[in-house]
């Protein structure tokens, strides 16, 4: 039987524990991600990222890793103004046919890249 996959539901990276407010500042206040509710039993916060979501775990160590989320967008050479702005460090992707890519570190080590289609 082949597994009929909708869509990409969420992607999970994570944060230390005790750094939410800076995690916020981060992803809300200078990404301006939107939070999304979570339920109450679980740690960390949630975003709505398009049609998918980008959760954020609670790790009590946090170790390096392999694991990111890749998110399309538009207006990729004023994002990387922005972000160098910012004081982020960024980075040119190698290229994939039919895009351009960047990738920058969040405050705890998690690679995000974003693609624009060209």
């Amino acid at each position: 039987m082949a597994i009929k996959i909708k869509k990409l539901h969420h992607v999970q990276i994570c944060i230390p524990v005790g750094f939410e407010a800076e995690a916020r500042k981060f992803y809300t206040d200078m990404l301006g991600l939107q939070e999304i509710s979570k339920p109450k039993n679980i740690e960390g916060i949630w975003y709505k990222v398009g049609e998918s979501e980008l959760h954020l775990g609670i790790e009590p160590e946090m170790y390096p890793t392999k694991r990111f989320p890749a998110f399309e967008v538009e207006s990729i050479d004023e994002i990387r103004k922005h972000l160098a702005k910012e004081g982020i460090s960024i980075k040119e992707e190698t290229a994939i046919p039919g895009y351009k890519r960047i990738s920058f570190l969040d405050p705890w080590k998690n690679k995000l890249e974003l693609l624009e289609a060209i």
